[in-house]
């Protein structure tokens, strides 16, 4: 494992962003109308109808505010506020379909939250069926939902099987019983652990589970036994980001109480330990976030140089168009991005009008598109072909990117990258920081940083 020292973490622990898109999502304006969407997706019907859409349905409620969550999320008890924002959201399938047409078909589906599973049985039995009657669902496709496992059991799970999901996600963040209450989510691992056996007796084909270091009252020692206890769990896979401590931004963390955050030495320790640990349970590092076993789709993508990322992390898909439902969601769509209203009542005033409820979005310039394809594909591949970036772009690349270039020479003095006569390629060293090497090639960030969270 490659030893980070002090100086090159206290020069490279920066604010960045995670780059599930480029340009982020911090650039998007309120110039952006429900037309431009409406033009995308009818560029889409004429040109790729074809090809495979990925979806992504928001369900924002939660019964519990965990004090680190970052997500568009409405906290209640009130079950019965579910039915309405259902049909909030079969409108909105009925107006994009009117656009994009009928009978599209879906690769890859991801409800996620707030908590999908707030609803009942029943209301995600409607609301895939509401899917279905518009979309026609691949046999193969990955349809994957997040799970808090305070709110399922053995029959929840196979109801969801029933209805056609084959991958879930448990949100774990960590076993230690202290650092769940410091955080407000208290879920003994026993029953994850009994939830995971059901899982896989139920046969869902990949189980993930998702982890957070530097949280409050964290150590090294308490996240080696949460690490000794995925070991044991073995998920297919694993989901480890670091917890960004913005209060400012985010209400619910208010109420963490700083001093009890571990320091960036401990952090970059956990981190090291968790790579470390996973590596030697046999999982492949896909990037950043993500581990997964050698024979689940996710690491032999990764082998195959298929690797692609979208706002849901790292995904087996093709760089495909994504329609996302319900409030705060995002869609990419060609060169377009969109995000929906964040608020239940700006969500519902368009609706109610017969208006997708789009408050803002962009539309990528040739110079975006260009850097989309260099960004991702250091965060995907960790390798940057020359030659392929000129033949889908009509560049010189050492050209076009001399000024980047030279900031990477310096960044391969320290054995994060190789700057190639061909090509850039990540080091074992530089996957600790590839957000930061991504950054390089990134026009706005310099004037946003304060905006993200640190990169490690």
């Amino acid at each position: 494992m490659p030893l980070i020292t002090p100086e090159l973490l206290t020069r490279f622990d920066v604010p960045g962003p995670r780059y599930t898109s480029y340009p982020t999502a911090d650039r998007f304006g309120d110039a952006f109308h429900e037309s431009d969407l409406l033009a995308a997706l009818a560029q889409r019907r004429a040109e790729r109808a074809e090809q495979p859409l990925s979806l992504y349905v928001h369900i924002p409620f939660c019964e519990a505010l965990c004090y680190y969550c970052a997500c568009n999320k409405i906290i209640t008890r009130h079950h019965e506020k579910a039915q309405p924002y259902l049909q909030l959201l079969a409108r909105e399938v009925e107006l994009c379909v009117q656009h994009l047409g009928a009978g599209q078909q879906v690769s890859q589906l991801h409800f996620g939250g707030g908590s999908p599973t707030f609803l009942s049985d029943e209301e995600l039995r409607s609301l895939m069926a509401t899917l279905r009657r518009h979309f026609s669902f691949a046999p193969q496709g990955e349809y994957s939902i997040e799970i808090d496992p305070r709110t399922v059991d053995e029959g929840r799970l196979k109801a969801l099987s029933d209805m056609g999901f084959n991958r879930i996600s448990f949100g774990v963040q960590d076993f230690d019983p202290e650092v769940q209450k410091a955080v407000h989510r208290v879920q003994p691992a026993e029953s994850v652990f009994a939830l995971m056996a059901a899982a896989r007796r139920l046969g869902f084909t990949s189980i993930n589970v998702d982890l957070i270091y530097g949280l409050p009252k964290q150590t090294p020692e308490s996240f080696a036994r949460t690490l000794a206890q995925m070991r044991e769990l073995r998920p297919e896979r694993i989901a480890l980001y670091a917890y960004a401590h913005l209060p400012e931004r985010f209400k619910p963390q208010r109420r963490i109480n700083a001093e009890e955050l571990p320091g960036a030495a401990n952090k970059v320790g956990m981190l090291a330990a968790a790579l470390q640990s996973f590596e030697d349970a046999g999982y492949d590092y896909i990037g950043m976030d993500h581990f997964a076993l050698p024979d689940d789709p996710l690491a032999i993508a990764k082998r195959q140089g298929k690797l692609h990322r979208n706002f849901q992390g790292y995904s087996t898909q093709p760089d495909c168009d994504l329609v996302g439902l319900g409030v705060s969601a995002i869609s990419k769509v060609g060169a377009v991005y969109s995000q929906n209203a964040k608020t239940l009542e700006e969500y519902q005033a368009p609706l109610d009008a017969g208006h997708l409820p789009v408050v803002r979005g962009l539309t990528a310039s040739a110079d975006d598109l260009l850097r989309r394809a260099v960004i991702m594909a250091i965060m995907c591949q960790g390798r940057v072909r020359f030659a392929d970036i000129e033949a889908a772009h009509g560049i010189s690349f050492a050209s076009y990117f001399a000024a980047e270039l030279e900031r990477l020479r310096a960044m391969q003095g320290d054995g994060l990258v190789q700057v190639l006569p061909d090509a850039i390629q990540v080091t074992d060293m530089g996957w600790f920081f590839v957000r930061g090497v991504a950054m390089v090639f990134d026009t706005y960030v310099q004037s946003a940083r304060a905006r993200f969270s640190k990169i490690l």
